[in-house]
């Protein structure tokens, strides 16, 4: 029984991480304010588009409205070198539609995990399982191996961003529409390879620091729990 046990907690722990992973790819996405002004400033993007950053702004939480499922197209008007223009062409349009399917793809997964985590929990209070000691040990293991497996892949894409940032969108799309050109595809420069560098680097750090966090508490609670057996006997 006990192997059962260990079985969901181990499940908990990979649902717990995954989660977490997903939670911080949106923190990042939409929870940091001025997150967007201080990359395009960095990058002088507006130069690069030829437009005012309030305008630029405006277009970018259309965009990220759309990603998430809040705004039904992309047909967002905007000005552009002082005229009034659709600011996404058909072709960007047509590639946002499969990065707004990964997107809420990504939701829908967090909340299987949630709903996982939450069986495997209610089953092992069912079970009358040692949840204070199997939960924390689970944790700790699953932790450890999440991030040492995160790290090494994060290694591996620094040394080569571009070569992994191709073989990513030939993972998770099927066609070639994310192959933009700077001259006709705005979207190109709003999001050029060194705002997605900055990006992932900043999902990593909000990844690890909350993964540590829960590892730490994990730590604290299996040597209070320690403590109390030792003191007991």
């Amino acid at each position: 029984m006990k192997y059962i046990h260990y079985i969901l907690g181990i499940l908990f722990a990979f649902c717990l991480i995954t989660s977490l992973l997903i939670t911080s790819v949106e923190a990042v996405a939409y929870w940091t304010p001025g997150y967007y002004e201080k990359e395009y400033t960095k990058y002088n993007v507006t130069a690069d588009v030829h437009m005012e950053m309030d305008e630029l702004l405006k277009v970018t939480h259309e965009m990220m409205a759309y990603l998430r499922g809040s705004r039904e197209d992309l047909h967002v008007p905007a000005i552009v070198s002082g005229q009034s223009r659709e600011f996404f062409n058909e072709r960007e349009i047509a590639h946002m539609e499969d990065v707004r399917k990964l997107f809420i793809g990504g939701l829908m997964v967090r909340r299987i995990c949630i709903a996982a985590a939450c069986l495997c929990l209610l089953l092992l209070v069912f079970m009358k399982a040692e949840v204070g000691k199997i939960l924390p040990r689970s944790i700790c293991a699953g932790t450890a191996l999440f991030f040492a497996l995160v790290c090494g892949l994060a290694g591996l894409i620094s040394t080569n961003f571009t070569k992994y940032f191709v073989i990513f969108h030939h993972i998770f799309f099927d066609n070639d529409l994310w192959i933009l050109n700077p001259e006709t595809d705005l979207l190109i420069n709003i999001v050029p390879e060194p705002f997605f560098m900055d990006t992932a680097a900043r999902i990593a750090l909000v990844f690890a620091g909350s993964v540590l966090i829960i590892f730490i508490l994990c730590l604290f609670l299996l040597y209070r729990s320690r403590t109390a057996r030792h003191k007991g006997d």
